[in-house]
């Protein structure tokens, strides 16, 4: 089945695979603390909500990286690497949300940690914009191509 889909764009499979698993863990860890389950409380003492975002943009980028390997138009490899990754780091950041509740405070004037998470989220966003960027244009370019 790969076969028809350019050798650079298996990593996208892959990475999709990888989140979209991760993506069932939070559902069940969402299961979990909608029944009070011990654990999940403690282990989750951010919003409710942030675990949700992470849920579920976790499955958005999961559905993006399938579908751009599904166009099967080459992309290079450092375009691949960037939506892959920056298709983990940016839920990421909701459920780091989820798990450490300080960070979803307004900041605060130096406070190390939020200061580190601005820099991660704006990374992340911007890792993740000049991955599925780049490969929009490409892929949109493809469309004029004669043949």
């Amino acid at each position: 089945m790969l076969l028809s889909s350019p050798p650079e764009n298996k990593l996208l499979l892959q990475g999709a695979a990888l989140w979209l698993l991760l993506a069932l863990i939070l559902a069940w860890c969402l299961v979990g603390l909608n029944f009070g389950l011990p654990v999940f409380p403690s282990l989750f003492a951010g919003k409710f909500t942030r675990l949700v975002q992470a849920h579920l943009d976790l499955l958005l980028m999961s559905a993006l990286l399938f579908g751009f390997h599904a166009a099967k138009v080459p992309l290079p490899r450092p375009v691949c690497w960037a939506m892959v990754i920056g298709a983990v780091t940016n839920p990421s950041a909701f459920l780091l949300q989820a798990i450490v509740p300080a960070l979803d405070a307004p900041p605060a004037p130096g406070n190390a940690a939020q200061a580190a998470f601005g820099i991660y989220a704006i990374a992340s966003v911007t890792l993740t914009s000049y991955g599925f960027g780049r490969a929009a244009v490409i892929v949109l370019r493809s469309t004029f191509k004669a043949g």
